[in-house]
């Protein structure tokens, strides 16, 4: 992995210093995501990775978390998984709770989850129009959760003209067929976008066939529809509303456990989102008001008729939550300085029904028994309330951030959360930052009111200090950034039969980006990531120390290279370097290793008719690698696509 790293990075940091009069200028990059408001990736202190659109359309048949994960520098366990497989977020190596997904800036959570946090499942590439990776806290500006960072999905608006359709269809390996159709336009002031997409595969075994075996493992299928719906209306001179509405529903076959087998056991999940956002123009500045409403059912189902696991010979498990999330803030210019202050309100509840039958264990337990659980949302909710000011100073090349966050909370009280994010550009050619900040994460409604739950939890605290210097050509067409972060988390949230705030997590590492655009026919990518951890526990009366990334590399490393080749034709090959993992084997109860892999893809496409077709082909994992990502479980083998993008 190093010599290919090494090799990697003298191609891109040789171009640091090319001349040519290419129109593509990475320094006019915009982020909305890093301050609430549109602004230059140069002028900011936050270590930030754009996905394009077109970046997504050169992806194929790639779902979101392959994107992100080959694209972003963020590894997502289970990104080559079956689709149906869950997809846990490691964002700078941080838990997968540690991480909020926010869309087109709004956060979004699952409050019937141990963690809250969103399941990205949801959200159908197809209707996605690009992808901001904010990496280190952002709790100043975006609260609960974001220790690690944001990732904000900005889905599809309306288009240019009063009518366009557009979408992709394509098929391939384990019988998979994914299409997407979108209807967008505008016209005096409104604009639509109403978009569709499906998935159906057969899938493979999502367990993975111990060694040796006779057992025949079955097909773990998947299939998924999702429906997005975005509207623009400009109400009078100063206001626009945007309307929307998300809906999604997939239903995928599971298996028991690791290497385990399972041939009925489903799970079928539904996600409902509505609401608005508002922008109202006030002399220089705005004033943008929100609201979303999220409703999730979650159920699992288990009747044993075909194969009478270890565990249970009948579950039927369900869970739902609602929550309301509501917004205001004002982005004012004052002279040099730029002010975001506003204030927001979440209200979460949740409600579980579960069933299971258990088989008898002779001699202990002579019969089948039940057993039946139920929590009510009435009882198991709660409210929070932040209030939140950042002022953004700009003068010749020096740029600073800092802020502030109270938020109130409906069972532990209130808590603080601050940032402080310097840069300075010299000569246009060098960006020089550092961040100091703080983040927390809200106890789950699951952590505070299920049977093991604890209402005296606090929340977990972080504390998150960075630096990093990036580097631009005179041309603007390729830079390098290296960035070093250290986070340290306080309370974390421990099970210890009940929950409770004992354990304390150090995590460490550097990332360096590295992209240039040649000639307008060549664009490379790199992306490598480090990151190592321990945490601090009670262990019989006293502090242990040890390793816990489980099922994290800590080195991975991305490498991308497309090429414009011909006017109709553009293909691209992509390396990903996952190294060493850490996992465990709870059945035997030992560690276990999972040992690094090299995955190679290819894309190509070729474009007819003035670019309204393009035919393309994906090929992934070209190497056949045979890997796990978790301990027990399946990834794919060589796999391969065809399909269709249109645009009318």
């Amino acid at each position: 992995m190093r010599k290919i790293f090494v090799v990697a990075a003298m191609i891109i940091s040789s171009q640091l210093f090319a001349q040519d009069k290419d129109s593509s200028k990475l320094m006019n990059e915009v982020t909305l995501t890093a301050s609430k408001f549109s602004t230059k990736t140069t002028q900011t202190g936050k270590v930030v990775t754009l996905i394009t659109r077109q970046d997504i359309e050169h992806a194929g048949s790639r779902d979101l978390a392959q994107v992100i994960t080959e694209l972003g520098g963020v590894f997502i366990n289970g990104f080559n998984s079956n689709l149906g497989k869950e997809k846990n977020i490691y964002l700078r190596g941080a838990k997968v709770d540690y991480t909020l997904i926010t869309i087109d800036g709004v956060p979004v959570y699952d409050a019937s989850g141990i963690g809250n946090n969103f399941d990205i499942r949801n959200i159908s590439i197809d209707n996605v129009e690009r992808i901001e990776i904010l990496k280190g806290s952002q709790s100043t500006l975006y609260g609960s959760d974001a220790i690690a960072g944001v990732i904000n999905i900005i889905t599809k608006k309306g288009g240019t003209k009063p009518f366009e359709i557009n979408g992709v269809i394509n098929y391939g390996s384990f019988n998979t067929f994914r299409g997407n159709l979108n209807v967008n336009g505008s016209r005096n002031g409104f604009d639509y976008n109403v978009g569709f997409s499906h998935v159906n595969t057969d899938a493979f075994s999502e367990a993975k066939k111990p060694q040796g075996s006779a057992e025949i493992f079955d097909k773990d299928g998947y299939q998924q529809n999702s429906l997005n719906v975005n509207f623009g209306l400009k109400a009078g001179r100063f206001v626009r509303v945007q309307p929307f509405l998300r809906y999604s529903k997939f239903k995928g076959d599971l298996d028991m456990d690791a290497s385990m087998d399972e041939k009925d056991y489903t799970n079928t999940n539904t996600n409902f989102q509505t609401g608005a956002r508002n922008v109202i123009t006030i002399e220089k500045g705005q004033i943008n008001v929100q609201y979303q409403f999220i409703k999730t059912r979650r159920f699992y189902f288990d009747d044993s008729t075909k194969d009478i696991n270890a565990y249970q010979i009948y579950s039927n498990d369900t869970y739902h939550s609602k929550e309301h999330f509501a917004e205001a803030f004002i982005v004012y210019p004052i002279n040099k300085i730029k002010l975001t202050t506003g204030a927001d309100y979440r209200n979460s509840n949740t409600d579980f029904n579960g069933i299971s039958v258990y088989p008898p264990y002779p001699p202990y337990i002579p019969t089948a028994y039940t057993v039946k659980s139920s929590r009510s949302g009435d009882s198991v909710k709660q409210n929070q309330l932040g209030l939140y000011a950042a002022l953004n100073y700009a003068s010749n090349n020096f740029n600073i951030e800092g802020g502030g966050r109270f938020n109130h909370h409906s069972e532990y009280g209130s808590n603080f959360a601050f940032n402080v994010n310097p840069s300075y550009l010299l000569e246009k050619k060098i960006k020089l930052f550092a961040n100091l900040s703080s983040g927390y994460k809200t106890p789950s409604l699951y952590q505070l009111f299920s049977p093991y739950g604890n209402r005296e939890l606090k929340p977990e605290s972080s504390l998150n200090v960075e630096a990093g210097i990036q580097v631009f050509t005179s041309n603007e067409k390729s830079s390098l950034r290296v960035d070093y972060f250290n986070r340290r988390i306080k309370d974390v949230i421990a099970f210890t039969g009940k929950y409770v705030n004992q354990d304390k997590q150090k995590d460490h590492g550097f990332e360096v980006e590295a992209s240039s655009r040649l000639l307008d026919k060549i664009q490379l990518k790199l992306i490598y990531n480090y990151v190592n951890g321990e945490i601090t526990t009670k262990q019989n009366g006293k502090d242990t120390t040890y390793f816990n990334l489980l099922r994290r590399p800590k080195s991975t490393f991305n490498f991308f290279v497309g090429s414009q080749l011909t006017k109709a034709l553009y293909v691209n090959v992509q390396l990903n370097l996952i190294g060493e993992r850490k996992d465990f084997d709870f059945f035997n109860y030992q560690p276990v290793t999972l040992q690094p892999y090299q995955l190679l893809n290819f894309y190509a496409e070729y474009a007819l008719a003035k670019s309204r077709l393009k035919v393309f082909a994906d090929l992934r994992n070209i190497l056949d690698k045979d890997y796990s990502d978790i301990y027990g479980y399946n990834t794919a083998g060589f796999n391969a696509y065809g399909g269709i993008r249109f645009n009318f």
